[in-house]
């Protein structure tokens, strides 16, 4: 999630690889703001339909249905980046491996505690599924927490990362529910929550794009072979493989895999073999790039228009969408230098694993305290919308204070 931290920054449309993209940082803050803004706003009863998600049945896509291809294009965006600069400080390949299988497995952890958290049998684990999952995710922020460089506290910030982890080992270890047969098991992994499908499908595109990220047509060779084999499969003219498990066939349909592609793609539009990026001349590329998606979405419509399907159609509408506003925000940001008008936003940007967690903690740690107020008032209508964009001012806030004291939990 955090993957995204090493790019660049403009000076007359030419960038050196070795500062930061901005835009990519805003481009991501601006994705989490909406996401905190319609996960809260999923509990609120009397709103229009566009303002939730789209049901199954119909072909139809909302705003909020872009929410998570924003996210994952994001992802794809920073890979080329990261990778450059990974192998810049270390050229091993072993090492970057296993980094890509480190990073793959810590989000699924994350994200199956956040699935089990409403399973926790009480009586069986000896506190209630919030307290679980807060002191889980407390522990997983020590582990993960990018602690100062720091001679002094060096001993003190090892330490921490070993609670942290032991801790984290000891919950998972002892998190027990209850069956439909009364039985117990441990954790359910039939759903990994948003996190740990984001983890299966980074490693899924790592798996195509670092042997051949040389070749320059690569992504995009990849994302076209993605999507194809999205609208076969849709078109139920290719078989998918069974009912297997994501970490049998961590590309399942093809539908997210090749969002993060279509990142990928778009970040190669702007960087040069030299790893410098010109935007002046790449930017009306990318912008062809993002009409065509549309356009091809368009033409496979027949094929239906749903996020829960995960069909083609709402696959190119949203990277379509995803690519210009990358690069308008390009432009703006990293061409032209106006970043000031972000400022709310862009620490959730470049701290976004630390953001996304916050709403977490902050559900878990009232639940815990049986603080129940906010749940059972301002939850229909305007009010509950003015509740929302509260909640998602909050988080923001938090995200950029977390951010200055240096509180930064990256894989």
């Amino acid at each position: 999630m955090t993957d995204l931290n090493e790019a660049t920054s403009s000076q007359e449309g030419i960038q050196a690889a070795s500062h930061r993209v901005v835009s990519i940082d805003i481009f991501r803050g601006l994705t989490m703001a909406v996401m905190i803004f319609v996960n809260a706003l999923s509990d609120v009863r009397g709103l229009p339909w566009w303002t939730h998600h789209a049901p199954a049945e119909v072909d139809v896509m909302t705003y909020v249905d872009m929410v998570f291809p924003f996210f994952l294009f994001a992802v794809g965006l920073s890979m080329p980046l990261s990778i450059v600069q990974r192998l810049k400080r270390n050229p091993s390949l072993p090492a970057l491996w296993l980094h890509v299988v480190f990073r793959s497995l810590a989000l699924l952890v994350l994200g199956l505690i956040l699935a089990n958290a409403e399973k926790a049998d009480r009586v069986r684990l000896g506190m209630s599924g919030s307290t679980w999952a807060l002191l889980a995710l407390i522990s997983a922020g020590l582990f993960l927490n990018i602690y100062p460089k720091s001679e002094r506290y060096k001993g003190l910030f090892r330490t921490l990362k070993f609670l942290g982890l032991m801790g984290l080992v000891i919950l998972l270890a002892l998190f027990r529910r209850t069956t439909s047969d009364g039985g117990s098991e441990w954790l359910d992994d039939s759903y990994p929550e948003i996190l740990g499908l984001i983890g299966y499908s980074y490693f899924a595109v790592a798996l195509l794009y670092i042997p051949t990220r040389r070749w320059k047509w690569s992504p995009l060779v990849w994302f076209a072979l993605l999507i194809t084999f999205c609208a076969l499969a849709t078109a139920r003219l290719v078989p998918l493989p069974g009912n297997l498990p994501f970490y049998f066939w961590p590309f399942d349909n093809g539908a997210m895999a090749c969002i993060i592609m279509a990142g990928v793609v778009t970040i190669s539009i702007f960087m040069r073999p030299d790893r410098s990026f010109e935007a002046r001349r790449d930017l009306p590329i990318a912008v062809g790039f993002g009409l065509l998606m549309l356009a091809a979405g368009r033409v496979l419509v027949p094929l239906g228009i749903s996020k829960i399907r995960a069909t083609p159609t709402w696959c190119l509408y949203s990277i379509g969408a995803s690519v210009l506003l990358f690069a308008l925000l390009y432009w703006i940001c990293d061409v032209k230098r106006k970043t000031g008008w972000a400022f709310f936003v862009r620490p959730a940007g470049s701290n976004t694993l630390t953001t996304y967690l916050l709403p977490d903690l902050w559900i878990y740690l009232f639940a815990a305290l049986g603080i129940t107020y906010l749940d059972t008032h301002l939850n229909a209508g305007w009010p509950g919308v003015v509740k929302t964009v509260a909640f998602t001012v909050l988080i923001l806030a938090l995200a950029g204070a977390l951010t200055r004291a240096k509180v930064r939990l990256q894989l």
